[in-house]
């Protein structure tokens, strides 16, 4: 397994320590490092300026909201980085949900998966950069049907470093995975547990048989951030992850459409998920973090003393995760690294 580095979405700004992180992690062996957007600070930005002091770690997008920007912009960003990052960069893509594409970014939520495979494929052809782009899907028209009809195919100015950059996706419910596994080259997951390998096995599977799967299982990479936390006392560790697992089943969706809520429900803890919700919808937080169950922050990630993370670290090693991605200051994966690194 290996580790990777996230640094996240900022808050009120940049989060502090994150240059020190990030040399440690390149220090320590890492493999990758990962950066993120939600309705704030943007994933590419980030990723460039504290990407350009390092030498060996690959720079992904966890993720790239693919309606902040056309397919052909998002294209144009990829080869740029790649272009100043050497060949290390990893395009991480997500439809995100309803709330943030149409109440954020004015753009229409339905069909995320046809639109997701028609951007993948625009992407695709702009790098391979084998002739003019024109694309006439359900999602996507290139050129512009419409307007003063001057627009004209146009090939990239730019000659990509490499022909095919990565190109990983962010997934969570059965139907997404399994695209995923059909047409990308990693999947991105999120608040994934030990008990959910076999699910997302069969979702993965489903797609690898399906026609023209890029990847095999033993090629194809699987990404989640894990949340580790050290401490003695399990409750106070799990008590660091309540407020996040509370936010994102509560209020990262709509009540109606809320992945999230979805994945840990997944996990047996529907009930749960009703209740945080409906307590972090009437605004009051502070019950529904208190609402989280231990169990369920213990499913998701590694928290306690080192000893029990060491013990349980053998059950996340025999899931389908290639890549763990923790984020944290510098002691932190300094020991995260002699336990998964060894």
């Amino acid at each position: 397994m290996k580790l990777g580095l996230t640094v996240g979405y900022w808050s009120a700004g940049p989060p502090p320590g994150v240059e020190e992180a990030i040399a440690a992690a390149e220090g320590l062996g890492f493999d990758s490092l990962w950066t993120a957007e939600a309705w704030g600070s943007d994933c590419l930005t980030p990723l460039a300026w504290w990407g350009s002091r390092t030498k060996r770690l690959k720079l992904g997008t966890a993720i790239a909201q693919i309606s902040a920007r056309t397919p052909a912009a998002m294209a144009m960003a990829a080869m740029t980085l790649d272009h100043l990052s050497g060949g290390r960069f990893i395009l991480g893509l997500g439809a995100s949900g309803p709330q943030v594409v149409e109440g954020w970014y004015g753009q229409p939520y339905p069909r995320p998966l046809e639109r997701t495979r028609e951007y993948v494929e625009i992407i695709r052809r702009i790098v391979a950069r084998e002739e003019p782009l024109e694309f006439r899907g359900k999602q996507y028209q290139v050129p512009y049907p419409g307007g003063t009809g001057l627009g004209k195919p146009l090939k990239s100015i730019v000659h990509p470093l490499r022909k095919e950059i990565p190109i990983y996706l962010g997934a969570e419910g059965e139907k997404n995975v399994a695209m995923t596994a059909q047409i990308a080259d990693g999947w991105l997951a999120i608040f994934f547990s030990p008990k959910s390998d076999g699910y997302y096995r069969k979702a993965l599977a489903e797609g690898f048989a399906r026609s023209g799967a890029r990847h095999r299982p033993d090629d194809f990479e699987v990404v989640s951030t894990v949340p580790v936390v050290v401490n003695p006392d399990v409750e106070a560790a799990a008590d660091f992850l309540r407020p996040m697992l509370a936010l994102y089943i509560g209020g990262m969706g709509a009540p109606r459409m809320n992945f999230h809520f979805d994945v840990f429900s997944r996990l047996g803890y529907e009930g749960e998920c009703r209740r945080i919700r409906d307590l972090f919808l009437e605004g009051k937080k502070g019950e529904a973090n208190a609402a989280v169950p231990t169990k369920m922050v213990e499913d998701v990630a590694l928290i306690g003393p080192v000893g029990k993370i060491k013990d349980e670290l053998p059950l996340w090693k025999q899931t389908l995760l290639t890549t763990m991605v923790v984020g944290g200051p510098a002691p932190l994966l300094r020991t995260v690294a002699e336990l998964v690194l060894g």
